[in-house]
């Protein structure tokens, strides 16, 4: 093992620590060009990331900049320089750390370009940023080592592959670079290893004493959870109860929404005045400020919160997490349980609140995957193409290029690996003319080629391409403020929220109910109003579906002749869909069909995930409609899809054939709003349309959806072929719609449907009814309706036709 220098020998006993194994073989292996560390929350990773940068840092010997530090996270890039500080300050290192984020002014972003720190911390947005410069090299070339934190974060996105992108570039002018990743939740290492070194290199993974398994249980009250819903309003005393048994606990939601109401009905129960407080990605930066601080002083002892206190960001003295509703996905769910007890070796303490009563089951499957460390997670696909086009515009943005070494660049990134030539010269000839339908227009010319090199045409559109950078697709959103001069900001709302407003309506934000007084230059202007009861802002945020690994848990609970790890009253609710059904199966598609007031209703069991039995609904009430079935609706959880209409099925098989599905999907699709949506998402991206424009401000929602829609039809009817439509197919099929896992389901079943009719709704049926969401089905079942009711009304007036 190294000797740690004297200095850090000594910084370390003043504390009463000794260093960890795992930090201690990452500076005996500082030199390997790409190392992956895996290590539990409060595990040190941070420190053993950032160990051999201090240690040859120390003599002063260096000049600019030597480590890039990227995170997923403002705030997490803020902390990590508050955290290194100490250790720097305490050894009197001559060492300079500064962050560079949105938030960071414009003088001093200037100045670090001009004379950069020897550490400075960042995000994926503001280093592909930095890339876009002309001097970027002068910035780069001493460059000694990238750390990526909470690596895992990043990949799942494609502000990954945008980084991935950014640090081959970083990689031309900074040839040697080395490459530390630091995680604690990663189901698949050796994949996550290949994303982070240089394709084809390998890169060693280092594992950490992952510690003592988490204390995590399930809250079981006197009170039954509710049939269908996701708000856990009934578990509300029980959370008091242990808020006030702990020093501070985070109580995570999936939604935003759900937070704001959880968290409204919290504090109508807090008769104790606890402090408590909320923090999600709509309220205003001032607001989540406010909160963080006081978290890390130890003032709150509750912060109802969503996914932006996920990550590793070291919060004061919790010791407690409670997550409202089953977690969805077990890596998201070992994340958040991470943030309890931050301590090497301290065991996490959470507790799990199912919504309601299916959600005890998903729980307890959760629970188990948890103990067994079994983490879920879906293969990574190729790298996107739209994110291909943004960095060849931002490498434009530096100076000319050989397409040949930029092309090389590419393929060093594992998820480009397999980009081929001609894909390649695809996106670089978009970049270059817009496309074959667009390229008459002057506003898509942006680049050019001379000899043997492509430049920007003109050296202005630098400023426009810089200002888009960036992969995050934000919802449109209008801010929200109080009224009068100067009035605080509160946060926002999404726009179509905001355009059903009237003055006087409440709703709910930063667990404040306020009052919409009137919008003044696109802020909503608002007053308390307290005593109102609130409508719902309906923050979209993100929406998660139960991931495959957790649903073929679930199935395989089914499976047990009795459940005595469930409440009394779930395992004979589960039993008796037993007995008067049967329960769903892995390799099976149960169908069941039943009458319900005059109704004729289908529920179909898939466990595809919610985005993907919303899709099969709609497809199979289109085929429905074909076989002249009159549906009149249907409704979608994570687990079924419920259909009523005016005609029963009395065989399903026909509906669920693979080919008619599909050809169905390939139809519906093209008519869509979801291919317009996701088109408008590729094409910011992709540079073709922009949400920020010099001089003029951010486009409005509304703006952006019109010019896209049109950009859309254009296409559609001119260049059907065009890159950004082949794009927009891939990105629709393989995520708002989730056809994959609807293909998954089809094959994981192949064909086998049981069929069981039935004369009243199943147990397991009974919650779809309460679902929220039902899509209505404007067909011929509702034209036949209009029809039979006018016969009804004439026949009553005495006018038999």
């Amino acid at each position: 093992m190294s000797a740690l220098p004297t200095a850090f020998e000594d910084w370390f006993a003043s504390r009463g620590w000794s260093i960890h194994p795992h930090q201690a073989e990452m500076l005996d292996r500082a030199d390997e060009p790409a190392l992956m560390l895996i290590a539990p929350t409060g595990g040190g990773k941070t420190l053993a990331g950032f160990l051999p940068t201090l240690v040859e840092l120390a003599d002063g010997g260096h000049e600019g900049l030597h480590t890039l530090y990227i995170s997923p996270l403002k705030a997490l890039a803020a902390d990590i320089r508050r955290n290194l500080t100490t250790p720097v300050t305490e050894m009197g290192l001559p060492i300079r750390i500064e962050d560079r984020t949105g938030d960071t002014s414009s003088s001093a972003r200037r100045r670090q370009r001009a004379d950069p720190p020897h550490i400075l911390l960042t995000t994926p947005e503001s280093l592909a940023l930095l890339t876009s410069y002309e001097d970027s090299h002068r910035m780069f070339s001493g460059l000694q080592r990238v750390i990526v934190d909470e690596i895992h974060a990043l990949s799942e996105s494609k502000r990954g592959d945008q980084l991935m992108l950014a640090l081959s570039r970083l990689e031309a002018m900074a040839p040697g670079l080395r490459r530390v990743g630091l995680s604690a939740t990663v189901e698949d290492p050796a994949a996550l290893a290949s994303e982070l070194a240089r394709h084809p290199d390998p890169c060693p993974i280092l594992h950490a004493d992952p510690g003592p398994d988490p204390d995590i249980r399930m809250l079981v009250t006197e009170e039954r959870p509710p049939w269908a819903g996701g708000g856990a309003r009934y578990s509300i005393p029980a959370v008091l109860e242990e808020v006030k048994r702990h020093r501070t606990t985070l109580i995570f939601h999936n939604t935003r929404a759900q937070a704001e109401i959880f968290f409204h009905n919290l504090w109508l129960a807090n008769e104790e005045a606890l402090p408590i407080a909320i923090h999600h990605g709509s309220l205003a930066r001032e607001q989540r400020l406010k909160v963080e601080a006081a978290m890390v002083t130890g003032q709150l002892r509750a912060v109802v919160c969503t996914g932006t206190l996920d990550l590793g960001i070291d919060w004061g003295d919790v010791d407690l997490i409670i997550q409202i509703g089953a977690p969805k996905n077990v890596k998201r769910l070992i994340q958040r349980i991470g943030r309890a007890n931050h301590r090497y070796n301290a065991p996490s303490k959470a507790i799990l609140v199912p919504a309601n009563r299916f959600e005890i089951v998903e729980c307890i499957a959760a629970l188990e995957a948890a103990k067994e460390r079994d983490l879920d997670g879906d293969p990574k696909g190729p790298g996107p193409r739209d994110v291909l086009c943004q960095h060849i515009l931002i490498r434009a943005c530096a100076g000319p290029f050989l397409p040949e070494d930029l092309y090389r660049e590419v393929k060093s990134v594992g998820a480009y690996a397999g980009l081929s030539r001609a894909a390649f010269d695809d996106c670089l000839e978009f970049c270059a003319t817009g496309g074959y339908a667009l390229r008459a227009y002057d506003r898509w010319q942006r680049l050019k080629q001379t000899d043997e090199t492509w430049h920007l045409r003109d050296p202005r559109a630098a400023t426009r391409i810089r200002m888009n950078i960036g992969t995050i697709q934000d919802t449109d959103r209008v801010k929200v403020r109080w009224r009068g001069r100067g009035g605080a900001p509160l946060g926002e709302v999404e726009e179509d929220f905001a355009a059903t407003l009237t003055p006087g309506d409440t709703f709910l934000i930063g667990g404040e109910v306020v009052r919409y007084d009137r919008l003044r230059e696109m802020t909503i202007e608002v007053s308390r109003r307290p005593d109102k009861k609130p409508k719902i802002a309906t923050f979209m945020g993100t929406k998660f579906a139960t991931s495959t690994q957790l649903s073929q848990r679930i199935l395989r609970m089914f499976e047990q002749p009795s459940w005595p790890e469930l409440p009394e009253h779930t395992a004979e609710w589960l039993a008796l869909q037993r007995d008067v059904s049967k329960l769903p199966e892995a390799d099976r598609i149960l169908v069941e069909t039943f009458p319900d007031e005059g109704r004729h209703h289908l529920c179909a069991y898939g466990f595809a995930g919610r985005n993907a039995q919303q899709t099969l609904g709609l497809l199979l009430t289109q085929r429905m409609e074909v076989l002249g079935l009159h549906p009149l609706g249907f409704v979608a959880s994570d687990y079924a899809t419920l259909i009523w209409g005016l005609d029963p099925v009395e065989d399903p098989t026909p509906l669920f054939g693979p080919d008619a599905l599909r050809e169905d999907f390939d139809h519906w699709l093209s008519g869509n709003a979801v291919m317009k949506r996701t088109f408008r998402a590729v094409a910011t991206i992709a540079g073709l349309i922009e949400r920020n424009i010099p001089a003029s401000g951010r486009k409005s929602g509304r703006q952006a959806t019109f010019s896209s829609d049109i950009l859309y039809d254009t296409l559609v009817r001119y260049d059907p072929e065009h890159l950004l439509l082949r794009i927009t197919q891939e990105e629709a099929l393989r995520g708002l719609v989730d056809f994959g896992r609807i293909e998954e389901m089809l094959t994981r079943t192949a064909g086998r449907i049981d069929h069981v009719r039935l004369d009243r709704i199943t147990p397991l049926a009974a919650p779809m009814f309460l679902e929220v969401g039902k899509v209505p089905v404007s067909a011929s079942g509702a034209e036949r309706l209009m029809e039979e009711e006018a016969a009804r009304l004439m026949e009553t007036a005495g006018l038999v036709l």
